[in-house]
């Protein structure tokens, strides 16, 4: 899979549905991996399950959120 500097991961779509719709796309997809603080053990550690599912790695604990983020 080719990564290029504009698009990052969404290079994979290739000539496909132009820059502005891959940088949308690109923006989505950076929140929803990214860590976020856990609401019970205040770590880094939050991370995305499934659609409105989120995880802490440490506590284990289980909370629902919004699909890409878990509040915002």
């Amino acid at each position: 899979m080719a990564k290029t500097k504009k698009v990052g991961s969404t290079g994979r779509f290739g000539a496909r549905y132009g820059l502005g719709v891959k940088q949308r796309v690109l923006d989505i997809e950076k929140k929803q991996k990214a860590s976020y603080e856990c609401p019970s053990c205040h770590k880094l550690k939050l991370k995305r399950l499934g659609s409105g599912i989120w995880q802490c790695k440490s506590c284990e604990i289980k909370v629902a959120g919004r699909s890409y983020t878990p509040w915002e």
